[in-house]
């Protein structure tokens, strides 16, 4: 439970400084932050995730063409704009970060730092590229199987 503080308490304290003295005073250590908002991961991997994403809902939506499934498309497509532009926007930030998503060429060579180690290039490639793929797959199946009935 809170103690109610009475107002003698409070220790009173002189004026603040004049704003003249404030601005004439030397200028004080560079505190800015440096960050890294591009997930140490290259553009194209994203567009591919995309492009997967957006690959499947299109098997869908030929495979089960239909008027009511307009709304719903939309909604999806939506969410897979929302979920990728959002960090797109994160990455172009202000204050200006200090590093830009690594290059293919680069990303390949020199793989990726996760938390359980290091990930070579392609083994990053496959881990992140696995569920799109399995997902575009999966859809491609059960247009197959629509196909047929």
């Amino acid at each position: 439970m809170s103690k109610p503080i009475p107002a003698a308490a409070f220790e009173r304290v002189a004026a603040p400084a004049p704003l003249a003295a404030i601005l004439k005073a030397p200028p004080a250590a560079d505190h800015s932050v440096h960050v890294v908002r591009s997930f140490d991961l290259p553009t194209g991997l994203f567009a591919t995730t995309v492009a997967l994403y957006f690959a499947f809902l299109g098997v869908m939506a030929a495979t089960f063409a239909d008027k009511g499934l307009a709304i719903p498309m939309a909604i999806f497509s939506i969410t897979i704009v929302m979920a990728f532009g959002t960090p797109a926007m994160w990455v172009r930030m202000t204050p200006d970060h200090v590093a830009r998503p690594l290059t293919w060429s680069r990303f390949v060579s020199d793989g990726i730092e996760t938390l359980t180690g290091r990930l070579s290039g392609a083994g990053a490639i496959t881990q992140m590229l696995m569920l799109p793929v399995l997902i575009l797959a999966w859809g491609l199946i059960v247009a197959a199987i629509v196909a047929t009935i």
